[in-house]
């Protein structure tokens, strides 16, 4: 049985382990969930076992990952949401969600916890998040969460311009951007 650090109302969220491999082939290996994630759309096993170790070491590194949420109901994986190291300075948002559970606001709720967590438990004064041009679910879900477009990055897994998004700590927000 799962262990969850943090939960939400309908979903848990756990940590990523070695022994995830079949979690995360069953994740990252539906191109359903990849399509906008890299070149090809999808990823073979082996970039998949990469990304697993890849969100293990930032959890060891950084103290964040895109962790695996679980649904409380029936404690299947639902996908991963978190946070990943953005740049020297800046932390970004990202989730990635089964098919099953898309349409429901499930990706909604854990991104929303996920922000709370990153302003209120890790202090961060800012978040990043990011989009395929072509996701146009995904930039709704930003803007919905009150992020502010910047401008478009270059992603190297895709080739493409991203464009990229901020959101200031509510705490910032209040007193106009100072502490």
């Amino acid at each position: 049985m799962r262990t969850y650090w943090m939960q939400t109302p309908r979903l848990g969220f756990s940590r990523w382990q070695p022994q995830d491999g079949a979690l995360a082939q069953q994740l990252w290996g539906d191109s359903r969930v990849t399509r906008f994630l890299c070149v090809s759309g999808r990823f073979s096993p082996e970039q998949v076992s990469q990304r697993l170790c890849s969100e293990i070491k930032s959890q060891q590194d950084d103290g964040v990952q895109y962790w695996p949420v679980f649904a409380l109901e029936s404690g299947e994986l639902a996908g991963c949401c978190g946070l990943h190291r953005f740049d020297e300075d800046g932390w970004e948002l990202g989730a990635h969600f089964l098919p099953q559970y898309w349409g429901r606001g499930i990706c909604s709720e854990a991104a929303r916890a996920v922000m709370d967590y990153a302003f209120e438990q890790l202090g961060l004064r800012g978040i990043s998040a990011g989009h395929h041009p072509g996701n146009e679910r995904s930039r709704r879900l930003i803007t919905r969460l009150g992020f502010c477009y910047v401008g478009d990055v270059y992603y190297p897994p895709t080739g493409l311009l991203h464009p990229s998004y901020r959101k200031t700590a509510p705490a910032l927000e209040r007193k106009g951007g100072q502490l």
